[in-house]
């Protein structure tokens, strides 16, 4: 990849809609150009797909944010299984370094985004948790 490889890839980041011609008049290269860079970063699998975001993905939690777990013993794939269940709990990862687990929570007020950390810190096996609110997203 080159410079204007990583500026396309930008552009589509920021408006995976924009049009061949908004592109190439962007980078300052032609539509052929243009067209020729995205058959070949897909061809390649550095892009690996198109997405739509929606009104849903951005709106539905307002009160979102990762809270960081450590667990003692061996008890990791039987908590993250239970996190995996609880409805606000949007996904499970694991990690490496100080944390074993991050999960990412999202809720409609921050009482019941409190209520969901309370109810994390009542599970068996979890030692310790740090939490960090998202306060923006950039796309």
């Amino acid at each position: 990849m080159d410079k204007t490889d990583n500026q396309l890839i930008g552009l589509l980041r920021r408006d995976g809609r924009a049009t061949l011609s908004e592109l190439a008049a962007d980078l300052g290269v032609t539509r052929a150009t243009v067209r020729a860079r995205m058959d070949r970063l897909v061809a390649s699998g550095e892009i690996a797909g198109f997405t739509v975001l929606t009104r849903s993905d951005v709106t539905s939690h307002p009160v979102r944010g990762l809270m960081m777990l450590e667990i003692v013993g061996r008890g990791a794939e039987k908590i993250a299984k239970t996190l995996r269940g609880m409805p606000a709990v949007q996904a499970v990862h694991s990690t490496n370094g100080t944390w074993d687990l991050i999960a990412e929570i999202g809720t409609d007020t921050l009482e019941s985004f409190d209520q969901v950390l309370v109810a994390i810190r009542r599970l068996d096996g979890i030692t310790r948790s740090e939490t960090s609110l998202l306060l923006s997203t950039r796309r």
